[in-house]
């Protein structure tokens, strides 16, 4: 043994597969999932990621929407669900939303990010029609990345009409991508105990597929650090990289990392059923699932740390564990914020976001939701490291 919980021959063997360019069996992931050599790992997954991406962290400057958190879910691991007639319960009027977007217009954005519990009573049309109100105000350059696939499924339920027909109306409103949400883990021995709706693998590919064929661009992600083993998260990535073998249509990875809920809302309740028995993934633990699914997933251009349920340094870390994107400056993001309180700001305005990729070491560059570069701004000051620097207070 090399003392890093994998055999030398092994790891020699596995640094060979990856410079080779030839794809890791599922046998390959778990293996790197027991190496305790976070260096070498996290080495391997950046030769990859500098092999796709060079030098480059993407970012983009974006603001979330939540229209809704009433919801007939309620999954284990949620803290944003609210049940209709709760105190903190909301559901936006169109013109509401509008008025928000309204706002956000002079901050240069190039993305509105909509994501929504899923609400019993509201009308399938008050979706496509929000879409439609939010494109004739905002400008050309804002794309609409809205709903995910158990939304999508939802929106079935509620119409009577097929994904197809609901897709083909969302895309004519404005829509040009999808989110990732209601992946978390598709194996059915953790889904079923996290999971409290309808949407499982067989429908959650199946509405990716279908946007996929219309053009759509859409990321996929992961929500990794509870009731699941290792073993889960590889036939989570292995599932998604089949997937994207069949529709290329997967331009990003995002492994996101379950949060405990820290009784920070109004009324006090603990809405994560997890909590009890789970703690959260530690740093380390983070960036091995960064340089693993890196690994694993060949396929995929690009892989996205989200800051927000990491943690700023942990998140500068995962750049160079696997990952070239960093996300955006996000605002209220009320589905982890209503969890967390270990101290990620609402917000990173844009200089934020360029001196902390500097500071990663990496080349800042601005994306659209498209991965269209709209700017590219100069790496590090390569005399920055040779004198002492003010400390950022």
């Amino acid at each position: 043994m090399s003392g890093s919980g994998l055999d030398v021959g092994l790891k020699r063997e596995l640094e060979q597969k990856v410079r080779a360019g030839e794809r890791l069996t599922r046998e390959d992931g778990i293996a790197l999932y027991e190496s305790d050599d976070l260096a070498w790992l996290g080495g391997l997954a950046h030769e990859v990621r500098t092999r796709k991406n060079g030098d480059v962290v993407h970012f983009n400057i974006n603001r979330h929407l939540n229209m809704t958190n009433v919801c007939t879910a309620s999954c284990a691991y949620c803290s944003f669900q609210r049940k209709p007639g709760e105190k903190d319960a909301y559901t936006m009027r169109i013109e509401e939303a509008v008025r928000l977007a309204k706002a956000m217009e002079g901050e240069k954005l190039t993305e509105l990010h909509i994501v929504n519990g899923l609400h019993p009573t509201l009308p399938w049309r008050y979706y496509p029609r929000s879409l439609s109100a939010l494109k004739e105000v905002l400008p050309d350059t804002v794309s609409l990345k809205a709903f995910t696939a158990t939304e999508i499924h939802h929106f079935e339920t509620i119409s009577g009409m097929d994904a197809s027909d609901i897709l083909d109306e969302l895309i004519e409103a404005g829509l040009e991508s999808l989110t990732g949400g209601g992946a978390e883990i598709f194996d059915w021995e953790v889904r079923q105990h996290i999971v409290d709706h309808a949407t499982h693998w067989e429908d959650w590919s199946r509405i990716h597929r279908l946007a996929h064929e219309k053009g759509l661009k859409t990321p996929c992600t992961m929500l990794y650090g509870h009731i699941e083993e290792r073993r889960h998260r590889v036939d989570h990535v292995l599932r998604l990289r089949e997937l994207q073998d069949e529709t290329g249509g997967f331009q990003v990875f995002i492994p996101l990392r379950y949060q405990h809920d820290f009784v920070d809302m109004q009324d006090g309740k603990v809405r994560n059923r997890l909590q009890a028995r789970t703690t959260m993934a530690s740093g380390a633990e983070a960036l091995k699932t960064f340089a693993v699914s890196r690994l694993l997933f060949d396929n995929v251009p690009h892989v996205k740390v989200f800051w927000v349920m990491h943690g700023v340094q942990t998140a500068q870390l995962a750049l160079q564990h696997g990952a070239d994107d960093m996300d955006g400056s996000v605002v209220e993001y009320k589905i982890t914020h209503d969890a967390d309180n270990f101290g990620t700001p609402d917000k990173l305005t844009r200089e934020d976001l360029l001196e902390l990729i500097r500071d990663a070491g990496f080349r800042p560059v601005e994306r659209n939701t498209r991965y269209e570069i709209i700017n590219e701004y100069p790496g590090p000051d390569p005399d920055r490291r040779e004198s002492p620097q003010a400390m950022r207070v």
